[in-house]
């Protein structure tokens, strides 16, 4: 991916800007479609597809108009894109005084540099590109050479430029609209001007040129619209749409003869041209349509706006009018609270400002959807004009909840609104919102005497069955979400002041509420319910709350700006954070409780490290951070910020990157780190290299410090190997398992035998090389052996006599599969091959390993094989009874430390059941 950078002296210095923090690095940003910017087309005949262009700050997206798919996404630029062009090769942005010509939306090929103020028209034009800048220079540019072929300035109180276009035919002639209602036709090879026309007064926002020759469409701000012939300098027809602003003109080219022109306030109108007469109008944005742009040669409009969105119109209704075809969307204001839906990390679920809740998807744009606005009135909204004002929106979703347990069945999803005393329901499954309006007993109208209460918290139960909702007037109520019945009251009410915040646990057994007046009561669940079962009083008001149900640990967050970790079954405060200098907008758990997430309004976000109690992150955005969740998976963590529209994923790094955390003190500034883009920002190797070096500076104690567990706590305590099973407790069952797993039939030769390299007994695969013909021995003479035939293990044990080492031959052992153990403790006795003096160290080696505390199993059965094989005719050698009293008196010893361990544990497990029952 491009990525483009300002010039030198326009260059940050780096220490201001960080491309991540120690734990989260920028990834990408979800919920952007469009700006103000107005979008372009091109049709590529490869794909016989129409690829739509849109604007989204700094960077570009291209989707096809078949199906709104996600092509790609451009480069940064340094600044945000102020224009955009097209024509058959390149894609042109404006941004940061300069023109970057884009080949397949994500490679420059060329970059035109001199303009002194930011460009705002582009218009390609065969082999030249017209470019217009706020300093009213319009330039004209060579694009293979990059050359300025033409600067022509205009008067800004003479002729401002405001709108440019290329008639069809007509050859080096454009024509420039002004804000002083004139038209000029400018000849840019021989740099004159052919005609100035003039037939309104009122400024020019647009100019189309018509699919009849020497006609133009001419757009005003009073919202008149013009059919100007340019060759006989005639105003053919003329129209006022009264909604104000023409922003766009377009004319259908697929046979009726429709002009269709935008408005500032959202709609569209559709003009018949043989008839003169407004032939159909439509509302098509919340916002001003900024592109209105008829497809070649199909019956569909294209239309984007600021209001976040791009729509697709198709001509098909019986009256001629258009109908939505498809449609591309985000929040239209800005996110309020961002929650993660079920376990997989796919889906997160958005309210905004809008009254809108929206699931974005992480894998692909295509999966996102809207589950509509919240109204008072579902059915008063659908039914009534769409030219009227909804009077039944209701007030934006401060907060909400969700679960997947009921999902398919009933509604699954309750929402909390600004101001009002009521609270929606939404189910997922079905992308809409619920039937039920849940409002307690004493709140309804007939009983109602207390207008100023409010929802303020809200909990669903992990079952999906009950939604548990908290006010501002104190009380605490509990509903069925599938019947939206009431069902408990939790004290009358549960607290003096406004509840801030409610929790459950997994097993529906208490309910944990907290207030602004400092006080967390503990109530059960269902039962008695009138008071609580336990009260804690903190000395500082509660504002939020947050739970990690597998954990059973709650978060508090206080008016102070301290955050309070508490156990839910011991009821005590187990960890304080102070860090934060503002009030606190959100936390959130990484999945596996440990870590505890914050963000306040002094635009920070820290990282608290729960087990070890310090920091080991922060980073301050561009914005506060109004919410944020971590993902089920742990791999991303979502944030969405002030007056920004979309949504914000961080990536994880520590799940692809091996970093030592270090405590920081809370109250060091943080750096600063940038919001996130659409596009995945790729990490340069300066960065890298920067992000893996170690800070001297840095002094913090280690929090996650790697540890290997040592072969050996204690000398003193027993260990056992940690070996399978299979390789030592069947070792006295090998004769019955080599009987019961017996083939029937013999194993067949191959025909022709392959080459194998010879390898070493063992379960590792290793090749022999030690019994290979070694450099320099080149004697074909052989040489004396004893008549014995020791093993390698047999070996390593006459050796021992000498060295006193048995740590080889233990290893050795340890090494090789139950069979290979079995034959190699049977060829120590002299008739296999053996030796008395193998026997002997063998027996010494057992008893080394009893004395050790080490591999404790693998003796005891070595040692059973060894006797079982060797029992009888060890009574004919002294040494080996001598040996065989040594290891006896040493395995005792050992086995009386486990058998009391286990008879005080076996105790103890049966004193405390007869006490439990």
């Amino acid at each position: 991916m491009t990525h483009l950078k300002a010039d030198a002296s326009a260059e940050e210095p780096r220490s201001v800007f960080k491309e991540s923090s120690r734990i989260f690095r920028r990834n990408r940003a979800l919920g952007y479609v469009s700006n103000h910017v107005p979008a372009v087309t091109r049709y590529v005949q490869r794909r016989r597809d129409t690829l739509l262009i849109t604007c989204i700050g700094r960077s570009f997206q291209v989707y096809t108009a078949s199906h709104f798919r996600l092509i790609h996404v451009s480069g940064l630029h340094p600044d945000e894109i102020t224009a955009l062009a097209t024509d058959r090769l390149h894609t042109y942005t404006a941004s940061n005084k300069c023109i970057y010509a884009w080949r397949a939306g994500k490679h420059i090929r060329h970059v035109y540099r001199g303009h002194q103020k930011d460009v705002h028209l582009l218009l390609p034009f065969g082999a030249s590109l017209i470019s217009v800048d706020r300093e009213n220079v319009l330039k004209v540019w060579n694009i293979p050479t990059e050359d300025v072929y033409l600067e022509v300035p205009f008067r800004a109180e003479q002729f401002q430029i405001t709108a440019v276009a290329h008639p069809p035919t007509y050859i080096n002639k454009i024509v420039l609209g002004s804000q002083q209602g004139q038209l000029k036709i400018l000849n840019i090879k021989k740099n004159t001007v052919v005609c100035t026309l003039s037939h309104h007064d009122s400024r020019i926002t647009c100019i189309e040129p018509a699919p009849a020759l020497d006609v133009v469409a001419v757009g005003h701000g009073d919202g008149t619209i013009m059919l100007v012939n340019l060759k006989f300098d005639e105003a053919l027809m003329c129209f006022k749409q009264d909604w104000g602003q023409v922003t766009s003109l377009t004319f259908r080219t697929d046979g009726p003869p429709i002009l269709v022109s935008a408005c500032s306030n959202g709609f569209m109108a559709f003009w018949n041209l043989e008839e003169r007469k407004l032939a159909g109008q439509l509302h098509a944005h919340e916002d001003q349509v900024t592109t209105a742009i008829c497809l070649p040669s199909e019956p569909v409009v294209f239309t984007t706006s600021p209001d976040n969105s791009m729509k697709l119109f198709v001509f098909d209704m019986p009256d001629g009018g258009a109908r939505q075809l498809r449609i591309r969307e985000g929040h239209t204001k800005p996110p309020l609270c961002i929650r993660y839906h079920g376990n997989s990390g796919i889906s997160i679920l958005s309210s905004g400002e809008d009254s809108t809740l929206r699931v974005f998807s992480t894998i692909s744009e295509s999966l996102n959807r809207s589950m509509g606005r919240a109204t008072y009135n579902p059915k008063a909204t659908k039914a009534k004009n769409r030219f009227q004002h909804d009077k039944y929106i209701m007030p934006p979703i401060l907060e909400f909840t969700s679960d997947t347990a009921r999902e398919k069945e009933w509604d699954n999803i309750a929402a909390i609104h600004a101001g009002i005393i009521q609270t929606t329901t939404w189910t997922f499954h079905k992308n809409r919102i619920g039937q039920h309006r849940l409002v307690p007993p004493q709140f309804q109208n007939k009983f109602r005497t207390n207008f100023q209460s409010e929802t303020t918290c809200i909990v669903l139960t992990h079952c999906g069955n009950f939604v548990i909702i908290g006010y501002s007037s104190g009380h605490i109520e509990r509903f069925n979400i599938q019947s939206g019945l009431h069902r408990a009251s939790y004290g009358s009410p549960g607290h003096k002041m406004a509840v801030r915040g409610l929790v459950s646990d997994n097993l529906n057994q208490s309910v944990i509420s907290g207030c602004s007046e400092g006080l967390l009561k503990f109530w059960n669940f269902k039962g008695k319910v009138d008071k609580p079962v336990a009260v804690l009083r903190l000395a500082d008001g509660i504002c939020l709350m947050r739970q990690h149900r597998e954990s059973s640990m709650l978060a508090l967050g206080l008016e102070t700006f301290k955050v309070y970790v508490i156990d839910m079954h011991t009821r005590v405060i187990v960890r304080k954070f102070v860090g934060h200098t503002a009030r606190l907008n959100d936390m959130t758990f990484s999945p596996d409780s440990r870590w505890l997430i914050s963000a306040s309004m002094d635009s920070t976000i820290k990282v608290w490290d729960i087990p070890s109690s310090y920091m080991v992150d922060h980073f301050r955005v561009e914005r506060p951070c109004v919410s944020l969740c971590m993902s089920p998976n742990g791999d991303f963590l979502a944030t969405a910020h002030v007056n920004m529209l979309g949504i914000y994923l961080w990536a994880n790094k520590m799940l692809f990157n091996q970093i030592s955390l270090r405590s920081i003190e809370p109250t060091e500034p943080a750096p600063y780190v940038g919001l996130p883009t659409n596009v995945c920002d790729a990490m340069e190797l300066e960065d890298g290299l920067q992000e893996l070096q170690i800070d001297d500076e840095e002094t913090g104690e280690l929090i996650d410090a790697k540890y290997e567990t040592p072969k050996q706590l204690d000398e003193e305590l027993i260990t056992l190997s940690g070996l399978a099973a299979s390789r030592w407790q069947n070792l006295l069952d090998l004769e019955l398992i080599k009987q019961r797993n017996k083939p029937k039939a013999p194993p067949k030769a191959p025909k022709q035998a392959p080459f194998f390299l010879p390898t070493v007994s063992g379960l590792e695969l290793r090749f022999d090389v030690e019994n290979g013909q070694k450099p320099g021995d080149g004697s074909r003479v052989r040489q004396a052996t004893t008549l014995n035939n020791l093993t390698a293990f047999g070996q390593l044990l006459e050796g021992t006599a000498i060295s006193e080492d048995f740590a080889p031959a233990v290893t050795h052992l340890t090494q090789l599969g139950p069979s290979m153990v079995d034959f190699e403790i049977k060829s120590l006795h002299p008739e296999a091959g053996g030796t008395l003096l193998a026997m002997l160290q063998f027996l010494k080696l057992i008893e080394f390993m009893f004395a050790s505390n080490l591999n404790f199993e693998l003796a005891q059965s070595y040692l059973s094989v060894f006797l079982r094989s060797h029992g009888l005719g060890l009574t004919e050698y002294p040494e080996l009874v001598k040996a065989l009293r040594s290891v006896s008196q040493v395995q005792q010893d050992s086995w009386k430390r486990v058998e009391e361990k286990l008879i005080y544990g076996t105790g103890v497990v049966a004193a405390l059941r007869n006490f439990a029952h």
